[in-house]
Order: C-alpha cells, then sequence, then structure tokens
C-alpha cells in the first residue's frame, strides 16, 4: 500500500431556495438553486495502492461498496484517466444520509479532486465536473467548489459570492427519497423563474417543501417549530431544514429552543469549499512550496 493522504474534507450543502420551473422530455426537471457550504463534513482518507483495485471503509452501515458514490467516482476517474492504479478509502461518515445536505454528492467529488491529485491524472477541473453530473447533478459544484447559482438540472452553474449568514441546521432524522418526491403528482413543476436580486430581496421558495410536507408530518412539524426563532425553509428535498441569522447569538439560541427534540447545530454558509484549501496544501506539500 501506497502513502496515506488524510484529511480530505467534504462539506454539507445547502440549498438557500429551490424553484421547480419545468420538466424536460426526459423526464429531468429544471429547477434554480443556490449553493453554499456547510457544516458538518465528511473526512475522506486515500491509501494509493498499485494493484488497480478500489476498497472503501467506513461510510454508510449497510451500503454495498458498489453503491457507494465515493467507489464509483474513483472507478469513473481511473476509466476516465486509463489509471492502473488503485486506491483504498476510508470515509467518516458525520453528514445525515437522505437530509438534502448532499453528503453522497460532496464524498464523490472529494474523490475525484483527491485522486485526480493523488494518481497524478492532471485533469482540468472542468473534465472532473463532467464525470461528476454522470454520478449525480450535485457533484459538479462541489468539484468546483465554489458558491454557484444552479440552473438546468443543476449543471448550468455560474459562480457568485452570496451573503454568509449563520445558519441553525435541524435533522428531524428523516430520510426523505428525492425520487418519490420530484414523482409526486401535487409537485409544483411550473414556478416562477427567480433573478439574483430576487433571492436578495427575499423572494424565494422551495418547491418542494409542501409535497415533503404531506409526506413527512414530522419534517412540517421542525420547520414550523424552527420558524417560531426566524423564516424556516427545507434544504434540497429535505428532510433537514434551516433558518438564517445575522449573528451567531440568535441561531445558538434558535439551536437551544428545538434541540430538546431534534438534532441541530450551528454553522456559517460558506461561498468556498474547504476541499479547495485541501488541495491547495497538497499542491504545496507535493511541490515543497
Amino acid at each position: 500500500m501506497g502513502e496515506v493522504s488524510r484529511g480530505w474534507p467534504a462539506p454539507a450543502k445547502i440549498n438557500r431556495f429551490l424553484h421547480i420551473t419545468g420538466r424536460r422530455a426526459d423526464g429531468y426537471h429544471e429547477l434554480q438553486t443556490l449553493f453554499q457550504f456547510v457544516e458538518p463534513v465528511d473526512e475522506l482518507v486515500f491509501a494509493v495502492t498499485p494493484d488497480g483495485g478500489i476498497r472503501r471503509a467506513g461510510g454508510l452501515p449497510g451500503l454495498p461498496p458498489d453503491s457507494d458514490l465515493a467507489v464509483r467516482a474513483a472507478a469513473a476517474l481511473r476509466h476516465e484517466a486509463g489509471t492502473g492504479q488503485g486506491v483504498r478509502i476510508q470515509l467518516d461518515k458525520r453528514i445525515p444520509s437522505g437530509g438534502g445536505l448532499g453528503g453522497g454528492s460532496s464524498d464523490a467529488a472529494t474523490t475525484l479532486v483527491a485522486l485526480n491529485e493523488l494518481w497524478g491524472c492532471g485533469l482540468p477541473s472542468a473534465e472532473l465536473e463532467r464525470i461528476g453530473l454522470g454520478l449525480g447533478a450535485d457533484v459538479p459544484v462541489f468539484v468546483r467548489g465554489q458558491a454557484c447559482w444552479a440552473e438546468g438540472v443543476g449543471e448550468q452553474l455560474s459562480p457568485l459570492s452570496a451573503d454568509c449568514p449563520w445558519m441553525v441546521i435541524v435533522d428531524p432524522g428523516i430520510a426523505v427519497d428525492t425520487g418519490v418526491v420530484f414523482a409526486d403528482t401535487k409537485l409544483t413543476r411550473h414556478g416562477e423563474r427567480i433573478t439574483i436580486r430576487g433571492f436578495e430581496t427575499g423572494a424565494a421558495r422551495n418547491d418542494c417543501e409542501p409535497v415533503v410536507r404531506r409526506i413527512h408530518p414530522a419534517v412540517g412539524e421542525a420547520l414550523d417549530a424552527l420558524a417560531v426563532f426566524g423564516p424556516s425553509r427545507l434544504t434540497g428535498t429535505g428532510g433537514c431544514l434551516f433558518a438564517t441569522f445575522e449573528h451567531r447569538a440568535s441561531a445558538e439560541y434558535a439551536a437551544a429552543g428545538v434541540r430538546d427534540r431534534w438534532s441541530a447545530w450551528v454553522t456559517r454558509a460558506r461561498n468556498r469549499s474547504p476541499l479547495l484549501d485541501r488541495l491547495d496544501a497538497e499542491r504545496a506539500r507535493t511541490t515543497g512550496a
């Protein structure tokens, strides 16, 4: 086994809003959203091997390795780059599964970025984003590592610098099936489009929220409880939800107010992923800069 490369972060994401603006002929939904990065952060450790095998330790209990997005990302990169190297991936899973925080997609993106460096593939970021899109619509934004305004099915990314409020994120412990939400006959599929200016003035929502409230009343209860402290909103298709605050003290107060019933934590939205900082550190280490 080769050198072990420790501490590659895979942050969670937050959808500050989510508008469904249409449905394509292939069944995929057109949307608008704003991605930023938040805690918690999964951690991946990579040990490069010469045998071409891809092995995983840790991760979600009961998830077969072949279904793990990190394993699939490594296999896709190995195929695209034509490398004969392998890897053992140790995954410390901290992002709730099925919470709309993008944990699997983030793990896949970190795997692509890290192994592109560790295997010496040298593929540009745009190529990694293309590979990532084949794994999931959210993977490219994690590869890019910048807050983005996203359209299309989520692959049309426009980097931007958004406000970075303090947030309370609440996990009601409900794993929401994204496919079920998007297949629901009562989902709004032709919502109004929004501009960045519209988002900044508060004209934003999550079109999936009414469906999730109906399917999972417990998520609705958590949304209503958090709304006592500030406007609450679902992230992605849920089941996690959040509220934003100008000051950390206000966020801590709100978190304390709901923590007797649900898991809740305080974090701050970020426009730059810690993955980019880790990549810079790896390049500085290998070049001696």
